[in-house]
């Protein structure tokens, strides 16, 4: 029944498209393409004939992670994914879809050397929804959800931005669903450290574990939450070089972290600006950073797997200014990667950094071991789409939220919207 409503609205969505599209091609406007709410560039845009809309099919579905084959003798197209084979050819007006017909409008076109198809045949084909904005001459193509997991840093707030409250929609210490259908994780933002190794439960940074944390446990485990502890530290003043050279201190610290970690399901290190650097150039310098950081998180990590538990690392994204951190290596040793995609200076995040982010961890790390980091009071509702736009395009396990207690209503419903 939901999937007979869903084709429905699509046909109903569809028919406006192209209605509105004639009168946007009649006007002359450039039609811009969107794949879950990022902008598709194409070398050929968009046409009008008779009255449909034609999209070109290639650069849409590999936005889409759909794989596309050409065969120029026989002048088909074949395109795939895991559940959906379709094959069209040119000039004809009937196509496949899993080896059943199915007539269109206007059949495919070549223009320029390129493939174009119905935008309706395209809508229905993938299961996407599709919308049109006539103001902006706008096409959204919005894919079937695809449920990812979703973090929630889960960290000291006021009144007004209680991770609690935001969480579970009720007054601490009572509790309710709230938000945690969208939730999978916690990321408990309890803990910090200095240079000696100590781990420590109150900070200056504002790092803390507050008064009642243990009703926070439960509660997680009320509604099925997973939990890891956050520790949070930055090399600002030399604090991780120096806790990471003394080896010590660093192995007080491993053993101290696989104690408190018996209480949650794994340990997530926030280590921050370590490595900075204005150059492209690897230092010495940089270099024995990168080997010291490595060492400790294979230390850790061997200390964790023997109890059972989880590693999680949450650091800046390889196209930032802290270059101390080693995506190839920490990706084969941590059980995945927060990349903190945001800091770039403009808000919201560009687009094209964020992406660019993704893709190249994703060079060096498997993607499903890698999260993208979205920085809630950085966006807005309409811009954390194009955020989760990205991890879906680059195959990311999913998405972690900076914090709990700062995303808006707004923002929850485009993540129950986009994850589930």
């Amino acid at each position: 029944m939901k999937r007979f409503s869903t084709l429905l609205a699509l046909i109903i969505i569809s028919l406006i498209i192209f209605t509105f599209s004639a009168c946007a091609q009649e006007g002359g406007e450039e039609i811009k393409v969107f794949v879950d709410g990022l902008p598709v560039f194409t070398d050929v845009q968009p046409v009008i004939q008779n009255g449909r809309t034609l999209v070109p099919f290639r650069t849409i579905a590999e936005a889409l992670n759909i794989k596309v084959s050409w065969d120029s003798a026989a002048q088909t197209v074949e395109a795939s994914d895991d559940e959906t084979l379709v094959r069209l050819q040119i000039d004809n007006k009937n196509a496949w879809r899993n080896g059943e017909v199915v007539p269109l409008d206007v059949p495919p076109v070549i223009i320029a050397g390129r493939t174009l198809i119905p935008l309706r045949f395209f809508s229905e084909a993938f299961n996407c929804n599709v919308l049109w904005d006539a103001d902006t001459y706008r096409v959204d193509i919005m894919p079937y959800p695809k449920e990812m997991n979703v973090i929630g840093f889960y960290a000291l707030g006021d009144s007004k931005t209680s991770s609690w409250t935001n969480l579970f929609r009720k007054a601490y210490p009572e509790t309710g669903t709230g938000n945690t259908d969208v939730v999978d994780e916690l990321a408990l933002g309890w803990y910090s450290l200095d240079e000696r190794g100590n781990l420590l439960t109150w900070s200056k940074t504002g790092w803390q574990r507050p008064a009642g944390w243990e009703n926070v446990l439960r509660a997680a485990e009320e509604y099925s939450l997973k939990t890891e502890m956050t520790v949070h530290a930055t090399d600002r003043y030399g604090t991780l070089s120096s806790l990471l050279a003394a080896k010590a201190a660093s192995a007080g610290l491993i053993e101290a972290l696989a104690e408190e970690a018996a209480l949650y399901g794994g340990v997530n290190l926030n280590f921050e600006e370590f490595g900075y650097t204005g150059s492209s150039e690897f230092s010495n310098d940089l270099i024995n950073k990168r080997q010291l950081l490595n060492e400790f998180v294979r230390r850790l990590s061997v200390e964790l797997k023997t109890a059972g538990k989880s590693l999680t690392l949450t650091i800046h994204p390889p196209n930032s200014v802290y270059r101390g951190y080693d995506y190839e290596v920490l990706g084969e040793i941590a059980d995945r990667i927060i990349i903190m995609a945001y800091d770039y200076g403009p808000k919201p995040e560009p687009l094209n950094l964020v992406a660019q982010a993704a893709e190249m961890a994703g060079e060096v790390v498997p993607p499903h071991k890698l999260i993208l980091g979205i920085c809630a009071p950085y966006e807005t509702a309409e811009s954390i789409v194009g955020k989760i736009g990205i991890a879906r395009r680059f195959n990311l396990q999913g998405v972690a939220i900076w914090r709990l207690g700062l995303v808006t209503p707004e923002m929850w419903q485009r993540l129950r919207v986009n994850t589930l």
